[in-house]
């Protein structure tokens, strides 16, 4: 076959360290966009991102030459350093050292396109580490409660 052909789809989902609320609603309206073109940069096709202040969610189709990690440790440290340059009063910021991630079904896009779109409204109901342990229960992942959070 002379081509490789993929869908790789992905939810991933990350926090501020400590899960501090520094993402304001300005900051995210710039910082997105900012993690998009990171994303473009790194051949990836970012479709729908959001969150709240203390994480992000993204769904992305990621290539399959490249480690999700790779692009992760590119998301995180680029974004930060961005943040730091662009919004002085965010010295202290940073990325959780970990992060989540799901595999799409691509009959799921809807749905959860809809989920990132919705964030500020769900989590008015349900805090971050409930919701991501519900998340991690409902895919089946293995995990200790202990060490899911910083």
């Amino acid at each position: 076959m002379p081509g490789t052909y993929s869908q790789i789809l992905l939810h991933i989902v990350f926090s501020t360290k400590h899960r501090e609320p520094w993402i304001t609603a300005e900051v995210a309206a710039r910082l997105h966009p900012y993690m998009n073109g990171i994303i473009r940069a790194e051949r990836g096709v970012l479709y729908e991102i959001g969150g709240v202040e203390d994480h992000v969610h993204m769904y992305l189709r990621w290539r399959p030459d490249a480690s999700v990690s790779d692009l992760m440790r590119t998301v995180k440290s680029r974004s930060s350093k961005w943040i730091h340059e662009t919004f002085p009063s965010l010295a202290a910021f940073a990325w959780q050292e970990g992060y989540s991630v799901f595999s799409v079904s691509k009959s799921q896009e809807q749905a959860v396109k809809k989920y990132i779109r919705g964030q500020v409204e769900h989590h008015k109901e349900e805090d971050f580490k409930s919701e991501l342990l519900r998340i991690l229960r409902l895919h089946e992942i293995e995990f200790d409660e202990r060490y899911v959070f910083d």
